[in-house]
């Protein structure tokens, strides 16, 4: 039996997520006012984030939320709290490209799903097997894959 494809879109600002909403997306990403390489965006501060949360969850729908940057030292300070607040403000799922980010949320945060962002360009069978045995629960393959490619991932994985 196939899954239900999940249309997502992106969501610059809360005007732009609640039409995504209400015109079929079954889930929206959007970007935080920190640790996002959505910056053409208007990204979302904490309390927006919440109200985005609320909105989507009264539809039955989701807000997954990137936390994609490369991350440096210097950016590690203040991403726990943040993490934290995100969680708490409702989001439904994290799209990250950091290993050490990953596992923290899964240790930190059990119920949040983690997705790993295309940013991670993971292309390959053996990629996606380890993402799983970190208990990822979707990967974003890399944009120059083709469809043969893909395809052959499915086929040799059992990971969304």
């Amino acid at each position: 039996m196939k899954k239900k494809i999940e249309l997502l879109s992106p969501a610059g600002d809360l005007e732009r997520l609640k039409i995504a909403l209400l015109y079929g997306a079954d889930a929206v990403y959007i970007g935080g006012q920190s640790y996002s390489l959505r910056a053409n965006a208007t990204n979302f501060s904490i309390d927006q984030i919440k109200e985005a949360c609320s909105f989507a969850h009264n539809l039955g729908k989701k807000v997954y939320q990137t936390v994609n940057i490369v991350f440096h030292n210097e950016d590690i300070d203040g991403v726990y709290d943040y993490l934290k607040e995100s969680v708490n403000a409702g989001i439904d799922a994290f799209i990250v490209s950091d290993p050490f980010i990953i596992s923290y949320i899964k240790k930190n945060f059990p119920n949040v799903e983690v997705h790993v962002s295309t940013q991670n360009s993971t292309t390959n069978v053996d990629t996606v097997k380890y993402f799983k045995n970190e208990g990822v629960d979707r990967v974003v393959l890399a944009r120059e894959l083709s469809l043969s490619e893909i395809e052959e991932i499915i086929e040799n994985t059992d990971k969304e």
